[in-house]
């Protein structure tokens, strides 16, 4: 099985926030990724903000290589921008509809739907929050499975990607004892275009999944009563992955200490046990014994086969590490242990050293399938954001950036395999405000070592490693009254395990300007350009993009 290259230029990529983890947490199913459902939550002081808006733009796209092509568009589009920060309630929304109208044989209409969302109330202040986020990105492949960087493409070469997450978190306190508990059930799904089984390519690509994930801790500060800390926790953490009834189950209990070293370091070790299992069914077999595919291009799972396991690992688990937090502006968690029958590293790094720049940085550790990480990544983004689009697309692209930190776009799209896996990374971000413009910068690496039982079709993939490298930067402001003004570029390289398998890197930029006509309406005017570099195809794949049109905000 080859692997459904979907790393397109604009959502090659998928939300993974490096937001800094909690003194002393544990997630039994992605060390390293969110400490607790609450953390990304930002409070404010009662501000509310919604900007809905339209567009009428016209679009030319030029394919420089292979050949020389040009087709022009209309596009139309709708949307929303909205924030609130109140003393018990707060979030995020950007959401976006877009029709492209071709206006030549040789092109296509298409339509799509993007945005992301992040938000929490209070039901009790200070006790039980909810908090829910969202996201919705549209990729464009190939006819053989390779990403297309020409943004306007049909609707049946575009793959859409949902996932939606939500969640009660409790924080109290018994006496010197603090508690915390919180609950999330997640939701990912994605459609893709039917064309890429008579491929063989996409048998393996990812359809939808639920998880569910649950945690409780009890524990005291050092000196409240005793000189160190003490803790006690565990979790549980299922995912269960439509293709072929995939199963990840992660379940752990756990003890902690924390010893002070000065004012502002610390010592933190803990040990427990844990039980993690892996498991799937086998796909309906032919009289030839060949795997059935479906209609949906995925592979039609047999009920009635036994569940068969994959991997599994029970028994000791423990880390030691150091937490540092010298000031409320900067604040630091690494650790080092044994876990799933290996060294595990997990951690994070956050620091503020003004009210105009922050710096996060993540490393995480986990087995999940791609749903599951989704649901993480949309977890650990901040509440209030603002959201950065590709100029001529609309489409998200960069980093969501915030007073109280950044959430950057990772490189989770690159690849939509259905099989449950082990990934390892670390993404990066940094915003920083430049008198009234805005720059920001994220870079990162994730790995995945897929998981696939024996005897069953997914033992093609068990053992692969695909691998992705991510970067983008974007510098955006005001120009004078009444224009702004934004550049954006990115670079993603995805190399493939399968045997055969070629890599593919993506590097492109863009620029746009925007000058308020008259009250509520702009006039709009960008450029892009893309390249796609496959070692396979004899040529490279690049485009160039321009866009004239107007907005209007409500």
């Amino acid at each position: 099985m080859k692997t459904p290259y979907l790393a397109s230029a604009a959502t090659a990529v998928a939300l993974f926030g490096a937001a800094p983890l909690q003194a002393q947490s544990y997630q039994g199913a992605d060390s390293g990724s969110a400490g607790s459902a609450a953390e990304g939550v930002s409070t404010g002081g009662g501000r509310t903000s919604i900007d809905p808006y339209i567009e009428a733009n016209s679009l030319a796209s030029w394919q420089i290589s292979p050949g020389s092509d040009v087709v022009t568009y209309t596009q139309l589009a709708a949307g929303v921008d909205a924030s609130i920060a109140g003393r018990n309630n707060g979030g995020s929304v950007s959401v976006r509809y877009e029709r492209n109208f071709a206006h030549q044989s040789n092109g296509a209409d298409s339509d799509t739907i993007t945005g992301v969302a992040r938000g929490y109330a209070s039901i009790i202040p200070r006790v039980l929050t909810v908090e829910a986020g969202a996201l919705a990105s549209s990729t464009r492949v190939d006819a053989q499975g390779r990403s297309v960087i020409n943004p306007i493409v049909d609707d049946t070469l575009s793959t859409q990607t949902y996932s939606a997450y939500a969640g009660p978190t409790l924080q109290t306190r018994a006496g010197d004892v603090e508690v915390n508990a919180n609950y999330r059930i997640g939701y990912t799904r994605v459609d893709s275009p039917d064309f890429i089984t008579a491929t063989g390519t996409a048998a393996d690509l990812f359809d939808e999944s639920v998880s569910h994930s649950a945690s409780v801790r009890a524990g005291t500060r050092p000196g409240q009563p005793l000189p160190v800390g003490l803790g006690v926790g565990a979790g549980y953490y299922q995912e269960d992955v439509s293709n072929l009834d995939q199963r990840v189950r992660d379940a752990y209990v756990r003890g902690d200490v924390t010893v002070p070293v000065t004012p502002t370091l610390a010592i933190v070790a803990g040990a427990g046990i844990e039980d993690v299992e892996v498991s799937s069914r086998d796909a309906v077999r032919d009289a030839a014994g060949n795997p059935v595919i479906g209609d949906n291009g995925r592979f039609i799972t047999d009920e009635a086969s036994p569940r068969i396991i994959a991997y599994e690992a029970s028994g000791l688990i423990w880390d030691v590490g150091v937490v540092w937090s010298p000031s409320s502006r900067t604040q630091l968690e690494a650790r080092f242990g044994h876990r799933y029958d290996s060294e595990t590293f997990y951690g994070s790094f956050s620091w503020r050293p003004s009210s105009r720049s922050s710096l996060q940085i993540g490393v995480y550790d986990g087995i999940q399938g791609f749903g599951g990480r989704l649901n993480n990544s949309l977890a650990a983004l901040p509440t209030d954001f603002t959201v950065s689009r590709d100029p001529v697309t609309g489409e998200l692209t960069g980093c969501v950036s915030s007073i109280d930190g950044s959430g950057c776009l990772d490189g989770l799209l690159g690849s939509l395999r259905s099989s449950v896996f082990r990934g390892r990374g670390v993404v990066g971000s940094y915003s920083r405000q430049i008198g009234r413009m805005t720059a920001s910068i994220g870079a990162g690496y994730d790995r995945r070592t897929f998981i696939g039982a024996p005897g069953t079709v997914l033992e093609l993939a068990d053992g692969l490693v695909d691998e992705s490298y991510y970067v983008t930067a974007g510098l955006s402001g005001p120009v004078g009254q009444r224009g702004r003004f934004s550049v954006n570029s990115y670079a993603n390289r995805f190399e493939s395990g399968t045997a055969g398998a070629e890599d593919v890197t993506a590097i492109g930029g863009s620029a746009s300007y925007s000058e308020e006509v008259i009250r509520n309406l702009s006039a709009r005017a960008a450029v892009a350009i893309s390249m796609l570099d496959s070692d396979i195809a004899p040529d490279n794949f690049t485009t160039a993009s321009a866009l004239l049109g107007l907005r209007y905000d409500f």
